[in-house]
């Protein structure tokens, strides 16, 4: 349908934009969002409910890893060694993470996302050498070096505690060459230096930074982090490249193969409720689109299934889109 074809026909229901330039209040009609893609102006806060929006609320719950996966976990915790965790899009890969965390009563998961442009200092710590410049130059005064160091989320998961913390470095695959080398001397020795805190005067007290998580500061003593508790450490990989050897050595390797029916219907039940017939015979046509050979993701099935549970008039066509192969580029 043309944008003229939408000025002279009338717009289904469920349109809320319908693209023929007239102004309208069309948009307070828009329904409640899916659970996932919620936003209260709490997403700050630090809370125990480790489960973010985007995994879903009760999906550390309701993941139910075989048992392949939850000796390959248990070996982790109990060696204190990171868990490469590979599988195609939607396989659970980062909600593992969560579950771990969520099951073990650990707190948030520490979440670092790599790019091509992620190095080894942003994951353990931050200075803002411009914005301590800045303020010494508008007030003639500096503040505590403290104040301008934030640490990051491998940083925050170094810091002595009596129970470990959970981190997510989530997508190596798109790291720069350099940084799993360079992980390996702080995952083997569990510890690093702040240059900017070394360098002050021996001070038993040490000084307070900012950590990962919001609003809270840990104390930083002679200008080092050293873990009491090795973090439980989840690396996710779409399996893209190729990683060193002394990397992989280092590491516990876990593939998560596509979920089944009951995986599935159990991860749509976590995020939508009830699963009635018609949602399953929509679960059981998704499984069967895999057998083309391209890869879909889980979100796709919840996007179709939220919206054709919605009560909208959303065609069938519309909804088939929304589970396109992700490498199909006519989409």
């Amino acid at each position: 349908m043309t944008v003229a074809d939408n000025v002279r026909a009338e717009p289904p229901a469920w349109w809320i934009f319908d693209g023929g330039g007239r102004p309208h209040d069309r948009i307070e009609q828009l329904p409640a969002p899916p659970p996932w893609r919620k936003f209260d102006g709490d997403g700050d806060q630090l809370v125990d409910a480790t489960i973010p929006r985007h995994i879903g609320a009760n999906a550390g719950a309701a993941l139910r890893p075989d048992r392949h996966t939850v000796d390959l976990v248990n070996a982790a915790i109990y060696l204190r060694r990171p868990l490469f965790v590979s599988g195609a899009p939607g396989t659970g890969k980062s909600t593992l993470a969560y579950s771990i965390a969520h099951e073990l009563g650990l707190g948030a998961v520490l979440h670092w996302p790599i790019t091509s442009r992620s190095t080894l200092l942003e994951g353990l710590y931050l200075y803002d050498a411009i914005g301590r410049m800045q303020e010494r130059n508008d007030n003639g005064t500096v503040s505590n070096v403290g104040d301008y160091i934030r640490l990051g989320p491998l940083g925050t998961a170094l810091l002595d505690a009596d129970r470990p913390r959970v981190l997510l470095i989530d997508e190596i695959d798109k790291c720069d060459v350099d940084l799993p080398n360079d992980l390996l001397h702080v995952f083997e020795e569990g510890t690093f230096v702040v240059p900017e805190l070394e360098r002050l005067p021996d001070d038993p007290a040490g000084v307070e930074v900012f950590t990962a998580d919001p609003g809270r500061r840990h104390r930083v003593v002679n200008g080092r982090v050293r873990c009491q508790a090795f973090p439980i450490v989840v690396m996710t990989s779409n399996r893209e490249r190729e990683f060193p050897a002394a990397f992989q050595r280092r590491c516990l390797r876990l593939h998560l193969d596509a979920p089944d029916g009951a995986k599935l219907t159990a991860i749509v039940a976590a995020h939508l409720g009830q699963v009635d017939d018609v949602t399953r015979a929509r679960i059981e046509a998704f499984l069967g689109l895999h057998a083309d050979g391209r890869d879909r993701a889980i979100d796709q099935l919840l996007n179709l299934l939220f919206l054709a549970r919605s009560g909208r008039d959303v065609t069938e066509d519309v909804l088939q889109r929304l589970v396109a192969p992700l490498a199909d580029e006519s989409q």
